[in-house]
């Protein structure tokens, strides 16, 4: 037990000698001796995974308020969750208004792909684009471009966000960069998320050629969701106002 690292295995050893099973096959009794060492196992493979991946927060899907976005295909939403587009290489591209929840599915679905042990990276557009600028700048750009182009799912949020980012995507180059090998024979899986219409890619990105080269590719083998629904953060910022609203000014006096 201590040459294959099975602590919990070795600590639990003599008493699950000491007190046999006959109502358990061969077979039985050894995975209810492993399964604490398995289940602990399993759980840090998913929590390094989940490190790995850089998500700013673990959204969940559970946590997805469907009802606010009625319009959205909640079928399609629960499909990938199965993971089945990652086994097929497709790409999942989200577009909408801000606040209309792209992020928060992009994150569930991550943090899913995560849990079932395949290597993820999240990272918004701007980050992305700065790092490799600067990776040009200091000639380690294949180093730095590995760490996006080996994921099994690359997540590249806030396409058309960050108004820092103009200053960088102008080199839609960079870009090219990370989605073609990824588009390539290795056909991995990318879910981005864009507040602009893919039309506006060109003019965004400062090169109409490459852009229409990257959307070509990205919707070739795609799942498009798009979310026309209203803004959940203006709304719950609306409840909020009206709830201070309603409420007793703190320091009232009692006018009786």
């Amino acid at each position: 037990m201590e040459a294959l690292r099975l602590p919990l295995v070795r600590e639990t050893l003599d008493d699950y000698l000491a007190q046999p099973r006959e109502d358990l096959t061969r077979l039985e009794w050894l995975w209810t001796l492993l399964e604490r060492q398995v289940g602990q196992r399993l759980e840090g493979r998913i929590e390094r995974r989940i490190r790995e991946s850089k998500l700013p927060a673990r959204k969940t899907l559970e946590a997805f308020d469907f009802d606010f976005q009625p319009e959205l295909d909640r079928s399609l939403v629960l499909e990938l969750a199965t993971l089945r587009f990652l086994d097929r290489g497709f790409n999942v591209l989200l577009a909408g208004m801000s606040g209309t929840g792209k992020s928060h599915l992009a994150m569930a679905l991550a943090l899913v792909a995560c849990t079932a042990n395949r290597r993820v990276r999240y990272t918004t557009s701007a980050d992305m684009l700065g790092a490799l600028k600067l990776a040009l700048a200091a000639d380690t750009l294949e180093a730095t471009l590995k760490e996006y182009t080996g994921a099994e799912l690359l997540v590249i949020d806030e396409v058309g966000m960050e108004q820092v980012e103009r200053g960088v995507a102008s080199r839609a180059g960079l870009l090219q960069k990370v989605l073609l090998p990824r588009y390539g024979e290795r056909q991995l899986s990318t879910i981005v998320t864009s507040n602009i219409p893919w039309a506006s890619w060109g003019e965004y990105l400062g090169d109409q050629l490459g852009a229409a080269a990257l959307l070509d590719r990205l919707l070739h083998h795609s799942h498009v969701l798009v979310i026309n629904g209203p803004s959940y953060r203006e709304h719950v910022h609306k409840q909020e106002v009206a709830k201070k609203k309603s409420s007793p000014a703190k320091n009232s006096k009692d006018p009786g």
